[in-house]
């Protein structure tokens, strides 16, 4: 049976200043915390996860995450609704959005935004959402993808864990509907494609061109 947010909280609330200091407890001590903490995030809604921050002078942030799956984002949104005032903590829905110049690694890839490049792929059926070609310099030219090849998906996975830490969770989940990779063109500006770390400008572009 699912409990209530206030489950959740009330556990957290008494377990406020062990968290907070994290760095000055013993690592099992604090992995046995964090454990304790995802058992009561998974009694309150199964598929959820979180993230403690790093301490700084303002304390710490506590972001919840849904892990992209759209269905489960209403459970995120009533959690951080329902928080409680705690003393040197935020609390934060859906991963944020981590700058420009990344470099994600994902299971055996790396990737550099600084070398990718992305072009749109617009669709009259569904217009509302963006679809996404990216180019990477890692792919030999005569790449093609292939349905039964494990690799080719932890590949496409690994480029969507990068634009969701270019974009944020929310953005990347709502409005990326269709992504698909290439080899990086000869000449990739020239063929209408745009450097990957311009996709958070284009997002609020298309974002603002919806609303008109």
């Amino acid at each position: 049976m699912q409990k209530s947010p206030e489950t959740f909280w009330n556990w957290f609330v008494d377990n406020a200043e062990q968290l907070t200091m994290l760095n000055d407890i013993s690592e099992a001590e604090g992995q046995q915390l964090l454990d304790q903490m995802q058992h009561q995030l998974d009694d309150y809604c199964e598929g959820l996860t979180f993230e403690v921050g790093e301490q700084t002078a303002q304390g710490r942030t506590l972001t919840f995450s849904a892990e992209g799956d759209f269905d489960l984002f209403r459970y995120v949104v009533e959690l951080v609704d329902n928080a409680p005032d705690v003393d040197w903590w935020e609390f934060v829905p859906f991963k944020q959005p981590k700058g420009k110049s990344l470099k994600v690694t994902f299971d055996k890839y790396r990737f550099d935004t600084t070398k990718m490049a992305f072009i749109q792929l617009e669709s009259e059926e569904e217009p509302d959402i963006i679809g996404l070609r990216v180019a990477l310099p890692t792919l030999p030219a005569d790449y093609r993808p292939r349905q039964d090849n494990p690799d080719d998906d932890d590949l496409l996975v690994g480029v969507y864990v990068t634009l969701e830490a270019l974009l944020g969770e929310f953005d990347c989940t709502t409005l990326v509907g269709y992504l698909e990779v290439c080899p990086m063109p000869k000449e990739p500006f020239k063929e209408g494609f745009r450097p990957l770390d311009d996709l958070p400008e284009f997002v609020e572009w298309f974002k603002r061109s919806r609303e008109k």
